[in-house]
């Protein structure tokens, strides 16, 4: 067995995924956290079903898939930011809206050329194992940005997150903030996808810094908790779906969601 690991560990591919899935990792865990933090689950959700339409608009106009997602992405999270500062509609039902039109539209378009041909099940389900060296690229530059955002303006999104109305007295540029926010998100989202696939984003997003909160005296713990249970998650999964030759991107999620699990129902961990 422990053979067979040293194996596992030396190729070049998966040592591609073992790169992209930790970077991912650690930058979900504090993302992550802003997520539970203001009850945004389903936004992930979203996002992941708009990418399709960005998969089928690279495919179309034959430019590269991954800009294509992140555009996507991107253009979607401030769609739903404008739609959010309108009243009369609730913002459960925008995400909904936006996920079913989105996921639609971009199967329509796929439809629209006989031509194309795509591996939809890669997407939806994560292929972490065929991630290239152009793929790593795309992942470590975004996770890199997205850290440098993120530390940057801790405090201001954190103030905006716990206390909005007290951040805004004071000056703060709430709006603004929760912008940047849903554009980094969307950017951590678009990376993800060849990585734990479409209908699976989310809950690498949410499950690690659920499963860290009862962990956690401070929000920065909490975060930085997040990042090593999904770090953890990463090569515990992968490990498993070798030996086990099941699917990468649903063996991480099943594993994130038994550290969950145990942390949960463990005496010591307060449940919050």
């Amino acid at each position: 067995m422990i053979e067979s690991l040293i194996q596992l560990y030396t190729t070049d591919f998966v040592l591609y995924a073992l790169a992209a899935g930790i970077s991912l990792a650690l930058v979900a865990g504090p993302l992550g956290s802003f997520i539970v933090w203001r009850r945004m689950s389903y936004f992930g959700d979203t996002l992941a079903h708009s990418a399709l339409l960005g998969i089928a608009i690279g495919l179309l106009t034959n430019s590269n898939p991954q800009l294509s997602i992140i555009i996507s992405c991107l253009f979607f999270a401030v769609l739903l930011t404008l739609l959010e500062r309108r009243p009369g509609v609730s913002t459960d039902t925008l995400l909904g809206i936006i996920a079913h039109s989105s996921l639609a539209m971009g199967v329509v378009v796929l439809a629209l050329s006989d031509s194309i041909r795509v591996n939809l099940e890669a997407y939806l389900f994560g292929a972490l194992l065929t991630i290239s060296s152009s793929d790593l690229l795309w992942v470590v530059a975004v996770a890199a940005f997205v850290s440098l955002i993120l530390y940057i303006f801790w405090n201001d999104l954190l103030s905006a997150t716990v206390h909005a109305e007290i951040a805004e007295i004071e000056g703060t540029n709430v709006k603004r903030l929760n912008l940047i926010l849903v554009l980094l998100i969307a950017l951590v989202v678009s990376v993800s996808m060849k990585i734990v696939g479409v209908l699976l984003i989310t809950s690498l997003l949410i499950i690690p810094p659920a499963a860290a909160r009862g962990l956690a005296q401070t929000p920065e713990q909490m975060a930085i908790k997040a990042s090593c249970i999904g770090s953890l998650s990463i090569v515990v999964g992968l490990t498993v779906a070798f030996f086990l030759d099941v699917p990468v991107g649903p063996a991480i999620v099943v594993t994130a969601s038994a550290i969950f699990l145990l942390l949960y129902f463990y005496p010591g961990v307060q449940k919050v």
